[in-house]
């Protein structure tokens, strides 16, 4: 009786301490909220250089990932700011889909990898960093000691 009682605790120590024990928890670097998903994927983000788009456009796109994290069918751009010219939306595009691809595949937890697999996510990147402006010079505001 003592020896199986050794066996069943062993077995408890073992499960508690394997691979079992983990599958909820996300390890460092894996995905295991949606709010993980979006941080991630911004982390990846790398808005165009200011010389090849308009430094102030958002761009939204419609992603889905299968189990694996890979993407699943074809990302969709469902919104772009209305100011950006023809040339900013080509850059942003690839912008996002380069974005993508440095993200994917995408490090999700096992109970993420089910629960997100096929489900679209809107991811909304945006670009407010403006450019520096350059510092004016004004001869008549400088003080002239005379």
């Amino acid at each position: 009786m003592a020896r199986r009682r050794h066996q069943l605790v062993w077995l408890a120590a073992a499960l508690l301490s394997g691979p079992f024990s983990s599958a909820g928890q996300a390890q460092p670097g894996q995905v295991n909220t949606i709010k993980d998903v979006v941080a991630k994927l911004r982390t990846c983000w790398k808005p165009p250089p200011p010389s090849r788009a308009n430094p102030g456009i958002d761009i939204t796109v419609l992603v889905s990932f299968n189990r694996a994290g890979d993407i699943l069918g074809r990302p969709k751009i469902t919104y772009e700011s209305e100011q950006a010219t023809e040339n900013d939306r080509v850059a942003y595009r690839i912008a996002v889909m380069e974005a993508l691809q440095r993200c994917t595949p995408m490090p999700f937890t096992e109970s993420m990898a089910g629960a997100v697999a096929g489900r679209p996510f809107a991811v909304q990147f945006r670009n407010r960093k403006l450019p520096p402006q350059p510092i004016e010079k004004r001869a008549w505001l400088t003080p002239k000691i005379l």
